[in-house]
């Protein structure tokens, strides 16, 4: 692999891959949760120090272990060869595959505010088989060929992948901080006063944006959980730069810088694009905007009948740079699962312009299957409850490591360590356990996916095995 990317393409990865569309969408499904202005930022700033935390402290692992691969490779280091097979598996079936396709539908959805003809009512294939009713529309099309040219787009090396991945990131970090910057000149005084009057009064809104009554204490903590499986999501994939540090120069350096620097600018738009919100929607509009779109809702209420419209532009921007980072480091973690005998042995090949091409394509197909559930919101659900679970393994690991291995090079160490580390770990479990008992739904389908893997695991450990055995007969 070559060493093309530096300082500014790793942030532009991290920040780039983290803002999709979740940012313009969730606010909605996460006010129904809590009712009120505070309680809304309290959810953006608590993910926000989550997602830093764990950002920081990936540092260090970055530095003790500076492959391709990134998080697959620390918990295989940490712990063994079957945990980071079963992320690797999870992975690919669901973590950056199902993300793909999440931000690929939604660039088909705001896609359609200028071209109709792509919009997701516009069904082109209706099928009954038995019970089930399969359905196809323009938006799912639109959004499987946009994952295909970005993919064919990364095949062509990684300088190419970076060119757009930069231009893209910059351009919707810009548009961001403008909406933000004319969202809170046009801050409405009855609105800012009557969403911040009782702003920590926590109740459920209901569909409708009606008051749907106080939560208890336990009803209260589930509320929270539901709604940081928005926040999460939308805060996720920062981990991407790991997994091309094999293509970073300086990565003992550079990776655990990316990753600070890009959590904390995501961060800190997407809680002040939260307090523009407050300030320019009554939470009821913000609860109810049509189909979630709370920013549309925003933009409207700043820009007039043409906000529609920027934000449109804005969210295409967003999720088609998005979607280009995390096809472009996704690969990279089949790659090096290969190189362990734990993946499809050709997608341990580079070709000529030193891209894991196969890998690339693979991860298309699955992405595009899934672009057919059409399911946004399922995808969602099913991928914050198992990237959290991996998550706090993988910090877990460095507790693990600094007693198995104490004189291993750190060039970096964990900031905050033990205490900052800890406390992520204690809030990824409660986040864990809330769901769990509150949103069931919500954790089923993704822990299902992760336990498939280990069958799946001692079958390619035997196919590995056997040909290990032929090789030497040979």
């Amino acid at each position: 692999m070559k060493h093309q990317l530096g300082l500014l393409d790793g942030t532009m990865l991290v920040a780039g891959s983290m803002i999709g569309s979740g940012i313009f969408i969730v606010s909605a499904d996460i006010t129904r949760n809590v009712g009120s202005a505070g309680w809304l930022i309290f959810v953006w700033i608590i993910t926000g120090f989550m997602t830093i935390t764990a950002a920081v402290s990936y540092g260090e692992l970055s530095g003790m272990y500076p492959k391709a691969g990134g998080q697959y490779v620390y918990l295989k280091e940490s712990y063994n060869k079957l945990i980071a097979f079963l992320y690797g598996w999870s992975f690919f079936a669901v973590i950056q595959t199902g993300t793909i396709a999440a931000v690929g539908v939604a660039f088909s959805k705001f896609t359609a505010y200028l071209i109709p003809a792509v919009s997701e009512d516009n069904i082109l294939v209706s099928q009954q088989i038995g019970s089930w009713h399969f359905t196809i529309s323009a938006a799912q099309l639109v959004s499987i060929v946009v994952i295909v040219f970005l993919t064919y787009v990364n095949t062509r090396g990684v300088k190419t992948g970076k060119i757009v991945q930069n231009t893209f990131t910059i351009t919707k970090l810009l548009s961001l901080f403008g909406l933000i910057i004319f969202g809170l000149l046009a801050i409405k005084g009855d609105v800012w006063h009557a969403n911040w009057t009782n702003a920590w009064d926590m109740h459920k809104l209901n569909t409708s944006g009606g008051f749907g009554g106080n939560y208890l204490m336990a009803g209260a903590l589930g509320a929270i959980a539901a709604s940081m499986v928005g926040s999460i999501f939308s805060s996720d994939a920062w981990n991407n730069v790991t997994f091309i540090a094999g293509e970073m120069g300086n990565p003992k350096r550079n990776i655990g810088l990316s990753l600070f620097l890009g959590t904390l600018i995501v961060t800190i738009i997407y809680v002040s694009a939260n307090v523009m919100y407050t300030g320019v929607l009554p939470m009821h509009d913000i609860a109810t905007a049509s189909k979630d779109r709370v920013a549309v809702a925003a933009s409207h209420a700043i820009f007039g009948d043409i906000g529609t419209y920027v934000i449109a532009v804005m969210i295409m921007i967003s999720t088609f740079g998005c979607n280009n980072g995390l096809i472009m480091a996704g690969a990279r973690v089949y790659y090096t699962m290969a190189k362990d005998g734990l993946f499809f042995k050709k997608t341990g090949t580079l070709n000529k312009f030193a891209v894991p091409e196969f890998g690339l394509w693979i991860q298309a197909v699955v992405a595009s299957i899934l672009c057919l559930s059409g399911k946004y919101g399922d995808l969602l659900d099913m991928i914050s409850f198992v990237v959290v679970i991996f998550y706090v393994l993988t910090i877990f690991g460095i507790y693990k490591l600094r007693v198995t291995r104490p004189d291993a090079e750190r060039p970096y160490k964990a900031f905050g360590y033990p205490v900052l580390p800890a406390i992520y770990i204690i809030m990824g479990i409660a986040f864990c356990i809330l769901l769990i008992i509150y949103k069931p739904s919500f954790t089923w389908p993704g822990l299902i996916i992760v336990l498939i893997g280990i069958p799946i695991y001692y079958l390619t450990q035997r196919y590995s095995n056997h040909e290990d055995q032929t090789d030497l007969a040979s």
